[in-house]
């Protein structure tokens, strides 16, 4: 019998393997029949190393070893948290806004038990879902509302609602694409409303409306164009007097403000954008928003305005394809209800708490941990704390920049290097995620709140020597 074959005789049996008293915890973690695969995988891959010149065959403890690694990462979520160091605060790509610590022990509740989600506890017959947050958009807001899954639905029912099978008036210039190649004449398209443009891109007059209102109008609509600006030579209809137009029209005026804000972000040094309250005084007879952009909660799309209106659309049969289910809804009742103490409202809400960070805290942080990320990159990088500017993200404030600070990671080795490095980086137990910009890896840190366990992650990247 030559030594190659006797090795081969030496593996271990599947059998024996999860027998053995290593293999407890992968079969208590994993299951019999998972287990036994890996298992069975691994002695495979042992045999095929050995058939091509490997010296010595795995013990058992080995083969649970790996066959437990293998598992683990087949079993790890995709949905990994991160440290986002991109300074967008509101990143699509990465989840939006983090939800406050209030909603997310209200959505954990929720799905723990039982909830009075249709359920009217006063009289035992069957409530409505919306009654759960309807009273506080109307302390909020002042008006009747509504909400579903996303901003995008909630336009989409509105104007279904609205304008299904009738005309919807938009200005040229608001004609917008809201992400992902989601464009606003597609979500009017296919909410049945046959478009009606007016005015030109730059320049939209009030007579533009006037001259297209007809007995086929169902809505007019602005829409805030939070994704963009144009700047020079421009016009646009205030949302105030285009109330008095479908007013004069005695067509409904519906604002998707997109981003939308229940307070007045000035406070935090931001610039001032239009607020629900804001909309709904101007005139609009709807409103639509998201719930998990500046509002700082789960994704969800709100609808405010005229009781009637909104009854209407409630009564539309695309609401039960759209509507929120109880965990969402738990959330943004407990977010809604952070609204309540405006005073402390950046202290319990992340979002806020993220934007109004002072310059003067991160760049003490970026001095502080310096070091750490310096030894961590090792010597082929070189990292400096310098100043920034952070976005808001997700289309909102697009050309409204926050002071920062980072740190910049340069290498003398050029951009392979930095790539590398950014790769290495993604490839964390929990990913660091920054950007590439003018020949360095810029690490953000207005969003890093969790300082210790960003560097206990750090310390176990392996140096680089990018020659």
């Amino acid at each position: 019998m030559d030594s190659k074959t006797s090795r081969l005789r030496d593996l271990p049996s599947v059998d024996a393997v999860l027998k053995s008293n290593e293999a407890a915890l992968l079969l208590e973690r994993f299951g019999q029949k998972a287990a036994t695969a890996a298992v069975r995988l691994m002695l495979s891959e042992a045999r095929a190393e050995l058939k091509v010149g490997a010296s010595d065959p795995p013990s058992t403890a080995k083969v649970v070893e790996r066959a437990f690694a293998s598992l683990a990462n087949d079993d790890r979520s995709t949905l990994r948290p991160l440290f986002n160091l991109t300074g967008t605060v509101l990143h699509t790509n990465l989840g939006r806004a983090l939800i406050a610590e209030a909603a997310i022990e209200a959505a954990v509740a929720a799905m723990r038990d039982p909830v009075a989600l249709e359920y009217d506890l006063s009289n035992g017959k069957r409530g409505e879902r919306d009654d759960h947050i309807r009273a506080l958009l109307r302390e909020l807001t002042g008006e009747d509302a509504t909400v579903v899954n996303n901003n995008a639905a909630a336009v989409l029912l509105a104007l279904n609602t609205l304008a299904g099978g009738r005309e919807a008036i938009v200005s040229r210039g608001e004609l917008i694409e809201i992400g992902g190649a989601f464009r606003m004449p597609d979500i009017m398209s296919r909410a049945g409303a046959k478009l009606v443009e007016v005015g030109t891109t730059n320049r939209t007059h009030p007579n533009d409306y006037r001259s297209a209102v007809n007995a086929a109008t169902g809505v007019i609509l602005k829409v805030h164009t939070s994704n963009y600006r144009i700047m020079g030579f421009t016009t646009e209809v205030a949302a105030r007097q285009l109330a008095e137009i479908a007013t004069e029209a005695r067509v409904p005026l519906m604002n998707d403000l997109g981003s939308g804000s229940l307070i007045d972000l000035s406070q935090f040094g931001l610039k001032r954008e239009p607020t629900v309250r804001d909309a709904i005084s101007e005139g609009a007879d709807i409103v639509t928003f998201s719930g998990d952009k500046l509002l700082g909660g789960p994704q969800a799309g709100f609808i405010v305005g005229k009781r009637e209106l909104i009854a209407a659309i409630n009564r539309n049969p695309m609401k039960r394809a759209l509507r929120v289910d109880k965990i969402r809804l738990a959330a943004i009742e407990a977010t809604l209800k952070l609204y309540r103490d405006p005073d402390r409202l950046a202290e319990r809400l992340p979002t806020l708490r993220l934007l109004a960070r002072s310059q003067a805290d991160i760049a003490a942080q970026a001095k502080r941990i310096l070091p750490a990320v310096q030894s961590a990159v090792g010597p082929g990088f070189s990292v400096q704390a310098r100043e920034c500017q952070s976005q808001i993200g997700s289309g909102a404030l697009p050309l409204d920049t926050i002071a920062s600070f980072c740190l910049a990671i340069s290498s003398n080795s050029g951009g392979l290097a930095l790539e590398r490095l950014s790769t290495d980086l993604r490839r964390l137990e929990r990913p660091v995620i920054g950007r590439l910009e003018d020949g360095a890896l810029i690490l953000d840190l207005r969003c890093l709140t969790d300082e210790a366990a960003f560097l206990s992650v750090l310390a176990n990247l392996n140096s680089h020597d990018p020659a």
